[in-house]
């Protein structure tokens, strides 16, 4: 028996065996055909101190291959962050791990506050499921046009689990307007990633705010702070991590 329930194999005899849970994401319908895919992007966020040639921790990265921006910290003059993105999670241990840990990340001081990890997922009705989970969150992080960046976990309450439905999405609807309006007027451009059980604090999402100037990301956060998931349904919110990126790699 599992922490968390009966393993299969210790299922009583004679019982009917249980059905694996459909774990792939679903779209909505392309081609008249229901969408599914087993493919997310994961991204992380890993911040340094002491950097005096953010320049050189660039050059790295680039020759290293690794597929990601580095941001320069607005709130420390030493300070950067690198986000790096793939598809497959094992390559932050096998390639992002040895390249931040040689070279000129050799002697960086690891900010483990600002850490941040998470997973793109879908929402039921997205008309590309792809390009929902893999290109767009890509295109708008490699965007050299969006440089500015602020990036900050959450978590909600227990409460909002409990609600109905109905009221869940009406209170989701009433935050992603708001988004979709600044996202139309391409102020801020957001990635939304999933991080159960992927961070220190028990978090439940990481939010990248996306732009190619800093007021409208920080209004953005201003104007969600009236919403009712946020005023009434968060438990936590931040570490904020700010930043401007001096690299990207190609899109």
């Amino acid at each position: 028996m599992s922490e968390h329930g009966v393993d299969a194999d210790d299922a009583p005899r004679g019982r009917a065996r249980l059905e694996p849970p459909d774990l792939s994401e679903k779209g909505g319908l392309k081609g008249g055909v229901p969408q599914r895919s087993d493919e997310r992007l994961f991204m992380q966020l890993l911040a340094f101190g002491g950097c005096a040639d953010s320049g050189a921790a660039a050059r790295y990265l680039q020759q290293a291959g690794i597929e990601g921006v580095i941001y320069e910290d607005v709130n420390d003059p030493r300070g950067i962050a690198i986000v790096t993105l793939t598809v497959a999670p094992e390559e932050f241990v096998t390639r992002v791990r040895p390249a931040l840990t040689s070279g000129p990340f050799a002697s960086l001081t690891f900010k483990p506050d600002y850490t941040m990890l998470g997973r793109t997922y879908s929402l039921g009705y997205e008309p590309d499921l792809r390009d929902a989970l893999i290109d767009r969150p890509r295109r708008t992080v490699l965007n050299p046009a969006w440089p500015w960046g602020i990036w900050y976990p959450l978590r909600r309450n227990g409460r909002f689990a409990q609600l109905p439905a109905d009221e869940q999405r009406t209170i989701l609807a009433e935050h992603g307007s708001i988004g979709m309006t600044f996202g139309a007027a391409d102020y801020v451009h957001d990635i939304r990633l999933a991080c159960h059980g992927l961070d220190r604090d028990d978090n439940d999402f990481v939010i990248g705010l996306i732009g190619k100037d800093l007021f409208p990301l920080s209004a953005l956060v201003q104007a969600m702070r009236k919403t009712q998931q946020t005023s009434l349904y968060l438990d936590r919110l931040g570490p904020f991590f700010v930043g401007r990126a001096i690299w990207q790699s190609s899109s």
